[in-house]
């Protein structure tokens, strides 16, 4: 394991924004607002301090997975070993290996955004808006633990991508929750075909990381798969989800207008003809990488928008 330098100076507050992965966050903020939107749509309502509190308290606990990932990329020689990421899409944040920040910072950060600011907060939450938030809540958590540290280490098994997507399903379906006060179909339906988009971010994300993730041990779906074999899966995960979507519309269970999250596929559809057709040449991978993350966030804000063109006709 590559020794990591200890910091010369406490890190300043900048850098402890900037540790949780800002740029990375505000998918976990369009799904609140998926969640919200549905809530609205089907006539529940709309409390703006408690959606201000589920999406502050969303995006701590993102952050707080996203440091505790780089505490345990650190422990388990990842983020040494890696010489061939592509900031700030892989690789972690790498103020550990740069020595801004220790190991134990960097863990403790982590343990105060989770039991800190969202345990408690989720709690009050919770007795304003009814138990079943405490299930979202819990099952949060535990995954967003269970995905890095050991002895799950769910990302070193292969589990990462539906880990991620169950999390991302759990998000959409709590903010509703919050609002309508007990659970339903529409957003539990809507939250799928998001959380596999999303879910393709950390697919790709992993392909920079493949030689040192392998030197670790880490094996990740992007270290088991050849380079088609992965962009194979990216398709089926993008076709799946939007195949899902249409499914439902065609059902009656979302509104048609949710349909606007189709704007993102010819992005994805993009990044899949990448990733068969250049593999991890840098330049192209990269392309991949970020059409990826536009066409997530374009699906979310697709069925934002549909729901909430939806009940504006109703």
């Amino acid at each position: 394991m590559t020794p990591v330098s200890h910091p010369a100076k406490a890190p300043g507050w900048v850098t402890f924004v900037l540790m949780t992965r800002p740029g990375f966050l505000l998918v976990t903020a369009i799904g609140c607002f998926i969640g919200l939107a549905s809530a609205m749509a089907c006539g529940s309502g709309f409390d703006a301090t408690k959606a201000a509190a589920t999406v502050s308290l969303a995006v701590l606990a993102h952050a707080g997975a996203n440091v505790l990932n780089d505490y345990f990329d650190s422990r388990n020689g990842a983020d040494a070993a890696n010489h061939g990421g592509m900031f700030p899409f892989s690789g972690g944040s790498r103020f550990i290996q740069s020595g801004q920040v220790s190991e134990r910072d960097t863990g403790r950060w982590g343990a105060v955004l989770l039991v800190g600011f969202v345990l408690p907060g989720g709690l009050v939450l919770a007795l304003h808006s009814g138990p079943g938030l405490l299930l979202v809540g819990a099952a949060g958590l535990l995954l967003g633990w269970a995905y890095s540290a050991p002895p799950m280490s769910l990302m070193s098994r292969g589990l990462g991508e539906l880990t991620v997507a169950a999390c991302w399903w759990l998000v959409v379906v709590g903010a509703d929750y919050v609002q309508r006060q007990h659970f339903f179909i529409i957003p539990a339906y809507l939250a799928v075909s998001y959380a596999v988009m999303v879910s393709t971010i950390l697919l790709v994300c992993g392909v920079p990381d493949v030689a040192s993730d392998r030197a670790v041990g880490k094996h990740t779906l992007a270290t088991r798969l050849s380079t088609r074999g992965l962009a194979a899966l990216y398709l089926t995960l993008v076709l799946f989800a939007h195949t899902w979507l249409v499914v439902g519309v065609w059902a009656l269970i979302p509104p048609a207008p949710t349909l606007w999250a189709y704007l993102a596929l010819p992005l994805a559809l993009r990044a899949a003809w990448l990733l068969w057709r250049h593999g991890v040449e840098r330049r192209r991978l990269k392309q991949a990488i970020v059409l990826t993350l536009l066409s997530a966030h374009i699906h979310g804000l697709g069925l934002v928008a549909g729901l909430i063109l939806g009940a504006l006709r109703t």
